[in-house]
């Protein structure tokens, strides 16, 4: 079997695609795959170094407010239609699968028009606009939140879940915890603000550090590169430690810590949802407020609904409130236990078997 993917732009549209690859190239050793992207998207960085053949279109988004530089993207989303069908006949796959970002939005279509079956993969709780648009061109839209199929023609939707979900179900206690100066099997929540770090993380978690080092837990602080340096200096890192505490700038083992730990404090992408609830972990979500839709926020509420994350504003958030939220849960083992329980119901550890199921469905 052969299938090209697509999507760009964000690592929320990349990993759970990598992820699918990885898990179908573990059963079936023969079957080939291509990935299509931009040439200075985050895909073209790290989809190369799986070993994946990569192609590129040129494909830019749309301005919100009225600019000259929407008729260049007129203009280049028609001519990448062109380009992605070159580019698809000479791998001529047997489908189609879009993880979303622009550049899926010309290669779908062209699969479309080719005749070549088509699957939209949609992970957040709110659709991006280029799923909303190619959901009247795909054969298929697979979901993994079930309130967005609202969004989508009723008969075309299945929930398969996030691919990321079933590449961190099975990680198995360790020691990695040693790694970070921590003892391995002790009460552990691992606080993050994504690659990059946040603003309001980084300053509610400086309030909070004075608290921490008298709590029965431990703590995991990735700061992110861009605030570790202002860190360093105003702790003085290179010559203190503090009991309990472990900061660094980057976690780059983070499903194998995750799994290894007991409570989740970060964003609410659609990927750290994934894998927080194939885990079934507790979460106290922070969700970003620069996305787009503010769709974070949405994801964050399905799983508060489900009774399995606590919800936390990015404007509203203290230390003190932090600290709060933290020992509301790690220290009462009932309230634990009934967060982790619900976390797992919410997840589909089986995400990228769903999705492969789905395309051979549809290639027969």
């Amino acid at each position: 079997m052969k299938i090209l993917v697509t999507g760009g732009g964000t690592g929320g549209h990349i990993y759970p695609a990598l992820a699918f690859i990885n898990y179908v190239k573990k059963i079936d050793s023969e079957a080939e795959f291509m990935y299509v992207g931009t040439e200075n998207g985050l895909e073209s960085k790290i989809v190369p170094l799986y070993g994946i053949p990569f192609e590129t279109i040129e494909i830019q988004g749309f301005r919100r407010s009225l600019s000259p530089q929407n008729l260049k993207t007129v203009y280049l989303f028609l001519s990448s239609i062109g380009k992605a069908k070159k580019i698809i006949r000479s791998f001529q796959p047997d489908l189609v699968i879009g993880t979303g970002g622009y550049v899926s939005g010309s290669v779908v279509v062209a699969a479309k028009q080719l005749k070549i079956p088509t699957i939209v993969h949609e992970q957040n709780s709110v659709p991006g606009v280029t799923n909303k648009f190619l959901s009247r061109f795909a054969s298929r839209v697979a979901i993994c939140f079930p309130d967005v199929a609202a969004y989508f023609p009723d008969e075309k939707v299945v929930l398969t879940g996030n691919p990321r979900g079933q590449e961190v179900a099975d990680i198995k206690q360790s020691a990695i915890l040693s790694e970070y100066d921590l003892e391995p099997g002790q009460p552990t929540v691992v606080i993050f603000g994504g690659s990059r770090g946040a603003l309001k993380i980084n300053q509610a978690f400086m309030e909070a550090l004075p608290f921490f080092e008298d709590k029965p837990y431990q703590v995991l602080y990735a700061s992110g590169e861009r605030y570790f340096k202002e860190l360093q200096e105003k702790l003085n890192l290179s010559k203190r430690k503090f009991n309990n505490v472990s900061i660094q700038p980057y976690i780059d083992k983070m499903a194998d810590v995750m799994g290894n730990t007991q409570l989740v404090v970060g964003r609410a992408g659609a990927t750290s949802i994934a894998e927080i609830t194939a885990l079934g972990l507790p979460a106290i979500l922070i969700p970003s407020p620069f996305v787009t839709n503010d769709h974070q926020t949405k994801n964050a509420e399905s799983l508060v609904k489900a009774g399995a994350a606590k919800l936390i504003p990015d404007g509203e958030l203290t230390g003190q409130q932090l600290v709060a939220a933290i020992d509301e849960i790690l220290l009462d083992d009932e309230v634990h236990r009934k967060m982790a329980e619900s976390s797992r119901k919410e997840g589909i550890p089986d995400a990228s078997r769903r999705l492969y199921q789905l395309v051979k469905e549809l290639v027969q």
